[in-house]
């Protein structure tokens, strides 16, 4: 239990030294706004044109394959913007100003290991759905277990595409590598960064809620949806871009041995590798 409070304390650590980036550049929350806008609008394009199209009322092949692509383009909308946000908060690191366009063409000169990556992703996806649909109780742990498995092999994916050459099985080794010798850091950042993602969108629910006690009628409806819808998407691009930050700051610590600029007086100290002892005597000392 010490432990996991312990985490957690790094990782709220982490979140607050985030913050300190996404003060420092504002401009980084375009970057998964972006992301989220790309994503919605091709979802809703796919979708609506299978429903005018009618092919949900017969599944067919057309149905599925256009599905899969979905899973593939969505996946790669997903990571080219986090491969955007990973590569601008590199640069605010090395103490240079990020632009969004200079964001976006450094993710795109990384297109293809990133649509390699979205491919091998979607039919992990699939397959993990495959098995979640059986209707068998050990089959849904087995796919649950997988599924986890899976998210922690690339949890660091992104970083390693942005920062690395490496081949496509590179990819996946190096990314599970660095998670294996960060994992307590990653795990408590996850954490930490995911309960302040949900109090900022309780707090746009609860202003939205409050304008609705507050203003009558037609208007303080429409008032009420439109602050709590804000708030709510403003603390998701908080929390997203948080994430993003942390992640990338783990992953340069990881393989740079050195502390990145807003991060200076991190406690690495105790990274929750395997091999603590050798793991520790790469950390420099400092306040969580």
């Amino acid at each position: 239990m010490f432990g996991i409070f312990r985490r957690l304390k790094i990782g709220f650590g982490m979140a607050r030294r985030s913050g300190r980036v996404l003060r420092a550049h504002p401009n980084l929350l375009i970057l998964p706004l972006l992301g989220g806008i790309a994503g919605i609008a091709f979802m809703a394009t796919l979708f609506g044109g299978l429903f005018v199209g009618g092919f949900y009322e017969s599944p067919g092949p057309v149905l599925y394959g256009a599905l899969f692509v979905a899973y593939v383009i969505e996946t790669f909308i997903a990571s080219f913007f986090a491969a955007a946000l990973v590569a601008a908060t590199r640069e605010a690191f090395h103490g240079e100003t990020p632009t969004v366009g200079g964001a976006m063409r450094a993710a795109w000169d990384h297109k293809w290991p990133l649509l390699a990556w979205s491919v091998i992703a979607a039919i992990i996806g699939v397959i993990i759905q495959a098995i979640e649909s059986q209707d068998n109780l050990l089959a849904r742990i087995l796919a649950g277990l997988f599924a986890v498995a899976w998210s922690v092999m690339t949890y660091f994916i992104v970083p390693v595409i942005v920062f690395e050459d490496e081949s496509i099985s590179g990819m996946f080794t190096e990314s599970a590598r660095t998670f294996k010798n960060t994992w307590g850091e990653s795990i408590g950042a996850m954490g930490a960064i995911n309960i302040v993602t949900f109090l900022l969108v309780l707090v746009g629910v609860l202003l939205g809620a409050a304008t609705f006690l507050v203003v009558p009628g037609t208007v303080g409806i429409l008032a009420a949806i439109a602050i709590g819808f804000t708030g709510i998407i403003f603390g998701l691009l908080i929390g997203k871009s948080l994430t993003g930050i942390a992640k990338t700051a783990l992953y340069v610590y990881a393989t740079e041995n050195t502390a990145p600029e807003f991060f200076e007086d991190m406690d690495f100290s105790a990274l929750g590798g395997e091999d603590s002892g050798s793991s520790s005597s790469r950390m420099s000392g400092g306040r969580i």
